[in-house]
């Protein structure tokens, strides 16, 4: 017995995601071929695999940021973008708040959602070990740097473990 298709049809246009061939098809950026054109932070290297620089994306930025061990940026936020993240390995510390006060902690495993326009530091706890997670934003990869705060007035991060 053949199985019923006709259940999966096209709800709405798509067509503006057609490739060069006229097709609409899922698009695969292979490992290594990720796009480093990307906003900065001050230091964070971010790649990405889904963006407007090299997919039919529009409203949507994927990539994998890494930070070397002691990593910190300066103070940013990213406009009207919602961001989402997932630690894939490492230790990492989001100031936010008046005056950076507050923070959160995360590790491997662990997900986190930044609002829009909430400045913010992005840390690797770690001293010794790298930290990459993977983030997406909507519409776009937006960075806006902040004037900095000094690494003393980030609490517990000259003592941290």
């Amino acid at each position: 017995m053949e199985p019923d298709l006709s259940k999966y049809r096209l709800e709405g246009d798509n067509s503006m995601y057609r490739l060069p061939s006229g097709i609409v098809a899922p698009v695969v950026t292979r490992g290594g071929l990720e796009s480093a054109n990307t906003a900065d932070s001050g230091g964070a290297v971010r790649v990405s695999g889904v963006s407007i620089q090299h997919t039919p994306a529009t409203r949507l930025w994927f990539g994998k940021v890494s930070n070397e061990p002691g990593y910190r940026s300066v103070t940013h936020h990213h406009g009207e973008a919602e961001t989402g993240g997932y630690v894939l390995s490492g230790r990492a510390r989001i100031y936010f708040g008046e005056e950076l006060r507050d923070y959160v902690d995360m590790e491997e495993g662990d997900w986190v959602f930044v609002p829009p326009f909430m400045p913010h530091v992005e840390c690797n706890l770690s001293r010794t070990k790298p930290l990459t997670w993977m983030t997406t934003r909507t519409p776009e990869n937006i960075v806006v740097n902040l004037p900095d705060i000094a690494d003393t007035e980030l609490r517990d991060w000259l003592d941290r473990r």
